[in-house]
């Protein structure tokens, strides 16, 4: 599957949302904005989240009350209807792709099919990565893990208990050694940590960048981290590491 199918999909569903439920035209408003630090992962421990720093930005739709989220690298504010949303170009406009993803979480949340769109906050981080150590050795024993995306919650619990590597794309982390493993370049080293690993744990903010592709279909088990991706795990079928609200 491509990105442009992918996209495709996820709009095609949006569609049918919002006109099976009669929400065309101004009778639901839409409401996107990006969130300061504070407000998208609260008080935590750790400086080096990616949005701490500027790398990434999470914005927050709101439906009728129901919230979804999505990090994305672009600062969006958007107020207007699920119709102006349902007709945006997604594929090549990462802005328009951002408050859709969103809206999609939100909307796909009202409408019973995905949870966990909010990330959690404070200690939630914490108390999540350890959860998923956990499961990890009482599922799969000692795998080898590669880590999509640098998240310094999970990697510093990997790697702990597991052989793990880690890849990114931000060239600021990349060659970096992080919580004793040494980041990786997301595109160079991709292929060889994807055979190496046992399991995959992937940031679901590749449904952001067009990457999640490469991720959906290893012959392996991969489990999607995050809230941007809640939409595409849940109708695609994919494996979902949340403990988020």
């Amino acid at each position: 599957m491509t990105k442009e199918e992918v996209y495709g999909k996820l709009k095609e569903h949006f569609r049918k949302i919002v006109e099976e439920g009669d929400m065309t035209g101004a009778q639901v408003h839409v409401t996107c904005r990006g969130l300061s630090p504070k407000e998208a992962v609260g008080e935590t421990d750790r400086k080096d989240l990616p949005i701490l720093n500027g790398a990434e930005v999470m914005i927050q739709a709101e439906v009728d009350g129901v919230i979804g989220q999505a990090f994305t690298s672009t600062a969006s504010f958007y107020e207007g209807t699920l119709q102006d949303i349902m007709e945006m170009e997604i594929v090549e406009d990462s802005y328009n792709r951002a408050i859709f993803i969103a809206a999609l979480n939100a909307l796909m949340r009202k409408n019973g099919e995905c949870d966990r769109t909010v990330h959690c906050k404070d200690k939630g981080p914490n108390e999540c990565a350890r959860k998923t150590r956990e499961w990890v050795r009482e599922h799969y024993g000692r795998p080898k893990i590669t880590e999509i995306g640098y998240q310094p919650f999970l990697l510093d619990e990997f790697s702990r208990e597991f052989e793990v590597r880690v890849l990114d794309l931000n060239p600021d982390n990349i060659g970096q050694i992080r919580y004793g493993v040494k980041v990786e370049d997301g595109e160079t080293a991709c292929e060889d940590a994807l055979t190496w690993a046992d399991i995959v744990f992937c940031t679901s903010s590749t449904l952001g960048n067009g990457t999640m592709v490469r991720y959906m279909d290893l012959g392996k088990p991969v489990y999607f981290y995050g809230t941007t991706g809640c939409c595409a795990a849940a109708l695609f079928g994919l494996d979902r590491s949340c403990y988020g609200d």
